[in-house]
């Protein structure tokens, strides 16, 4: 297959619409089933790199979830605590791949952005994964591969029109892409950068503590930048991302909407919110939205009378802010990369407030020395990767 019809572009009056290869050879993806669209495709294509680069880079079974071309989420497979298969929805008994593991915690590190995602796998998907992806409002997935019983269990979600793309795992593009833009075309260089930790070895701070798992954690985030709309911040712990804030026009508005991300995913583990009694029946995305509306600010528009009957058997209590401050100062040992460098010490400050430990940044800002100050000054590890990762 040479080219794809699609049904639109971007929006419905974006016609025609077709994905080809400019040199006439076959695409690199088969379509097994449903009907995927031209911002699918984006999100396949830029999920499919996150993925396949966070394998090769970590070694682990690796995954992501992605909505309008940034991940809402990317994790390697490592295994799900109890607390993690209480908050992803997972069955205690539920025996688990760590393909499966990974796409579960990379769902898992916003829930509400992830609604109706694209997910993207390093590895064959397995009838795990598919099962939990049957349970899941997603509009498709990208993988090198499928077991037989997952594709069987994937073809039956949207009635049958489940978008499922394999690519080929060996594809490489070009060395030059183009695209265009009011119909004016640009070319640069494919951007193959290789992230490991070979990046992390200029370590700047007073603080020179970075234990493998941190190690670990950087990488992720910065994989994750690379594919994510810039500007672009991401808090990663233990093996997956726990806030990504994408294409804002201020870093320091990437911080703290990352930081936020990643303070609500904290939440998710606090004792009345694990204690929460939904009643019977409740959809999985009712019940992300009553959490997510009940640990902020608006908790009433869940608590008020005849309408947390939707929800709750039991009317829960106010989760406090005395009660949210005490919980989020207990996380810990968050790792933070930035696609560029921090151009002033409060985003370590913000960082500093969701738990980060460790920092990743390019560096060359004319106030890294205040940057320098402000991890010192919270025992906070910064290393200068020397390398943007711009991605538009």
């Amino acid at each position: 297959m040479t080219e794809l019809l699609l049904k639109y572009g971007c929006n419905p009056n974006q016609k025609p619409s077709q994905i080809y290869m400019a040199d006439g050879s076959e695409l690199p993806i088969t379509v097994l089933n449903g009907r995927p669209g031209y911002i699918n495709f984006m999100d396949a294509f830029n999920s499919w790199q996150l993925v396949k680069e966070l394998k090769e880079a970590t070694g682990m079974p690796s995954a992501a979830s992605f909505k309008h071309v940034s991940p809402a989420g990317a994790a390697v497979g490592k295994p799900l605590s109890d607390i993690d298969r209480q908050i992803y929805f997972v069955d205690q008994d539920a025996e688990l791949s760590p393909i499966a593991a990974a796409y579960i915690r990379a769902r898992g590190a916003d829930r509400l952005c992830s609604y109706g995602d694209w997910a993207a796998l390093s590895d064959v998907c397995d009838a795990a994964t598919a099962k939990y992806l049957q349970a899941e409002v997603s509009d498709g997935i990208i993988a090198p591969g499928y077991t037989e019983e997952a594709l069987a269990i994937l073809k039956t979600k949207k009635k049958g029109n489940y978008n499922v793309i394999q690519i080929d795992p060996n594809y490489v593009p070009k060395a030059q892409e183009r695209r265009e833009i009011f119909g004016v075309v640009f070319e640069q260089g494919h951007n193959f950068l290789k992230i490991d930790e070979e990046m992390l070895q200029n370590i700047v701070s007073d603080s020179k503590e970075l234990p493998e798992s941190a190690k670990i954690d950087l990488i992720v985030a910065l994989i994750t930048l690379k594919y994510t709309q810039s500007n672009s911040v991401c808090y990663v712990r233990d093996g997956q991302t726990i806030g990504v804030g994408a294409g804002q026009q201020s870093r320091i508005h990437c911080t703290r909407l990352a930081g936020d991300k990643a303070n609500n995913w904290w939440m998710r583990q606090h004792p009345k919110v694990l204690g929460l009694q939904f009643v019977d029946g409740i959809r999985r995305p009712n019940r992300d939205n009553a959490i997510d509306v009940y640990t902020s600010n608006e908790y009433e528009d869940v608590l008020a009378e005849g309408v947390w009957q939707e929800s709750f058997k039991v009317k829960p209590e106010v989760l406090t802010e005395a009660e949210k401050k005490e919980w989020i100062a207990k996380l810990e040992n968050v790792s933070c990369g930035s696609d560029a460098f921090f151009p002033f010490g409060d985003n370590v400050e913000r960082a500093f407030k969701s738990g980060v430990k460790y920092i990743a940044e390019p560096g060359g800002s004319i106030r890294d020395d205040n940057v320098i100050s402000a991890c010192n000054n919270h025992g906070i590890t910064l290393c200068f990767t020397g390398i943007r990762l711009f991605h538009h």
